[in-house]
């Protein structure tokens, strides 16, 4: 497994940040669409706990992203994946 330091994850982590700030949503915003405490963003975004995919999934929905969309946006989806479905 993977840690939360992987380059990988540094990456999908500066993608959701950037994206919250680029639709100007606070972190305690985005922590009450998602029904939770805003100490739960701060700390995926500061990289002290880890999303699994489902939460990932959430917050790209509650910011309004599509999650492929993201993930391509950090570099970990090709467009050709897309169009032909990652294998």
């Amino acid at each position: 497994m993977k840690s939360t330091h992987s380059q990988e994850y540094g990456r999908v982590i500066a993608a959701l940040v950037s994206a919250r700030k680029e639709r100007q949503i606070l972190q305690a915003d985005l922590a009450r669409k998602l029904g939770k405490p805003q100490s739960f963003v701060s700390k995926y975004e500061g990289r002290e706990r880890r999303l699994d995919i489902s939460e990932f999934i959430d917050v790209c929905r509650a910011m309004g992203v599509n999650p492929v969309a993201l993930l391509s946006r950090a570099g970990l989806i090709a467009d050709d994946d897309i169009k032909e479905g990652v294998s």
